[in-house]
């Protein structure tokens, strides 16, 4: 009874033609673009200082310090 009401949903889903895919795939490519621009001004904004990290060792107990320094290329601002 369930391969049944497996097979018959299986069936029942619409296909999908060439142009739904293409759709889908412009969609993801702007998603991934505007990921790629947020990452972008997050990158910008971090190399134009320094940043430190503290992190407390779980086991033991030590404190953890990484420390980043970025420079930024001249011209850009």
């Amino acid at each position: 009874m369930a391969e049944k009401n497996k097979a018959e949903t299986i069936t029942q889903r619409p296909k999908l033609d060439t142009e739904d895919i293409k759709r889908r795939l412009d969609m993801m490519d702007q998603r991934l673009d505007n990921i790629d621009s947020i990452v972008s001004a997050v990158v910008e904004r971090v190399m134009s200082q320094p940043i430190a990290i503290n992190i407390t060792c779980p086991y033991c107990g030590k404190n953890v310090e990484i420390s980043v320094i970025g420079s930024q290329k001249p011209g850009k601002k």
